[in-house]
């Protein structure tokens, strides 16, 4: 069978339809560039807020009309929308010939195989291992994208229980990959050309803690530190709870491990944190922040906030908007709050009209584009090292910045002679696009001093 992965959601979900393509490829499918071509299509859901399960149902509907106007003969389903409605789903949404939880490669490969000898029977299989990640192996990932980077999932699954997230209803306790695992992993990526591993996972700076012997995240980074052609290591979602002084000097220091900060502070208001279940006050957060700044000059810090939570007043949203323009981060994005259901914070009192949450939102992202456009224009000549991530018709390439994770930071537009993708060049910033960077690479003979 021709099948294609659709992917929604986020980075960890995209690790896990890598998974599911290498096991229908073991199989014997052959995966295709796009659902036209394919004869099944497994949706890969995301359920973390209300626009992101909205986005998987009108993405399944679309999918289903080539059921009609194309070749496709099996639509189906997995990922974290149907780990938590997949009955619901396969009960309502006609389109669907099967609903699948986490980790059920199995499954979906036999529903795309189609062996029931008579159609595709309608299927549910949840499989959520509760102390391990079985199906996550090197020996099942699936490289299709050219991009020099790969995204590496470490753990999964959450225990913090967040007042306002679903994803431990969906994820599961958390549970750790041991390390030789992740290792095996890392060598496979870099062996298949790329250079840049992207840590992820729902909360990096728990890792190990389940595990025989209770590695951390430390012991992880200096291990993979050590794999042959890996150059940047990225490490994705640090709470801020748990992130403490000897990771921020190892991060800050002379190694593969990037000083970049992706710190999801969520609020900065003590009794808003608190109602969060966020288990930490302002002033930890304040420390966190000045032992970043006071480690390295380079480090740069992203994070994100969520506004209109059950319960802020003006002068809660006001302090946040305070914090945001003494700080200055490097990178920031708002969310605004999204009933989950379920959540304990669905049922609290004084829920925040919709039209004041968004109001909230934008003059917090008003205020950090001007935050962010003042930087830039501060590397207007600057050199900066640079990844290129593509290079198009024209010679020209797209790339980043260590301080810039791909898909959600800004972007950088080089021009030189003779590019290549997995590039690591020193480049001269020469102008700002809005939130990108346009820069030429800087020749080893050049008189430039920067």
């Amino acid at each position: 069978m021709k099948f294609f992965v659709h992917k929604l959601g986020c980075p960890k979900n995209d690790v896990d339809a890598d998974y599911i393509s290498a096991r229908l490829i073991d199989a014997g499918h052959e995966p295709v560039g796009s659902p036209e071509e394919a004869e099944s299509v497994i949706v890969n859901t995301c359920g973390f807020i209300t626009a992101a399960k909205e986005e998987s149902i009108n993405e399944i509907i679309r999918l289903g009309q080539l059921k009609q106007s194309g070749q496709l003969k099996t639509l189906l389903a997995t990922g974290c929308l149907t780990q938590r409605y997949g009955d619901e789903m396969l009960k309502e949404m006609p389109e669907l010939d099967g609903t699948f939880g986490h980790g059920a490669l199995n499954s979906i490969a036999r529903a795309v195989g189609g062996n029931n000898g008579n159609g595709h029977r309608p299927e549910r299989t949840v499989k959520l291992e509760t102390r391990k990640l079985g199906y996550i192996s090197w020996k099942h990932r699936f490289i299709a994208e050219p991009y020099p980077y790969a995204y590496l999932k470490i753990s999964d699954g959450c225990d913090r229980a967040c007042t306002y997230c679903a994803i431990p209803g969906m994820r599961g306790r958390f549970r750790s990959r041991p390390i030789d695992s992740i290792l095996n992993e890392a060598r496979f990526l870099a062996t298949n050309g790329k250079k840049e591993l992207i840590l992820v996972s729902q909360e990096a700076t728990c890792y190990g803690y389940d595990l025989p012997g209770r590695p951390g995240i430390l012991d992880l980074l200096k291990e993979l530190e050590q794999v042959d052609g890996i150059e940047w290591i990225r490490l994705m979602y640090l709470y801020p709870a748990a992130l403490d002084d000897a990771l921020v000097d190892y991060m800050a220091a002379d190694n593969k491990t990037l000083n970049y900060f992706d710190l999801p502070l969520q609020h900065i208001n003590s009794e808003i944190l608190t109602a969060m279940r966020r288990r930490v006050e302002r002033s930890h957060v304040e420390h966190i922040l000045e032992r970043i700044r006071a480690t390295s000059d380079d480090a740069v810090v992203r994070t994100t906030f969520i506004v209109g939570f059950p319960g802020e007043t003006d002068g809660q949203f006001e302090e946040l908007r305070d914090f945001v323009e003494y700080y200055r981060f490097d990178r920031m994005g708002v969310f605004p709050y999204s009933p989950e259901e379920g959540t304990p914070a669905e049922q609290m009192a004084s829920q925040v009209p919709e039209k004041v949450t968004l109001e909230r939102m934008d003059e917090l992202m008003n205020l950090q584009r001007e935050i962010a456009f003042e930087r830039n224009n501060s590397l207007i000549g600057s050199l900066q090292t640079v990844i290129i991530d593509a290079v198009d018709d024209n010679g020209v390439g797209l790339g980043r910045t260590a301080g810039d994770c791909p898909e959600i930071d800004q972007e950088v537009s080089v021009t030189g002679e003779n590019l290549a993708v997995g590039d690591l060049l020193r480049v001269r910033v020469d102008r700002v696009d809005g939130y990108d960077l346009v820069a030429s690479v800087v020749r080893e003979h050049s008189h430039d001093t920067g």
